[in-house]
């Protein structure tokens, strides 16, 4: 993800491999994504994908999981 901050705004969706659908669980800032997405199973933690105005990033490449 390029330079940002905790009050970026971004989208923290969930992508479900087994549909293709992506789920929106927040529209907010980095640091209440970053914070919902901690909160979440594994198993959701690894289709999970922050994206701001021109970067997308999954939660675990960001988190180093």
């Amino acid at each position: 993800m390029r330079t940002t901050h905790d009050g970026t705004s971004v989208r923290l969706y969930h992508l479900d491999e087994g549909d293709g659908g992506a789920r929106t669980l927040l529209y907010g800032s980095l640091a209440e994504a970053l914070a919902l997405a901690r909160a979440q199973p594994e198993e959701v933690q690894e289709g999970l994908y922050l994206a701001t105005d021109n970067d997308v990033v999954a939660f675990l490449d960001l988190e180093g999981g």
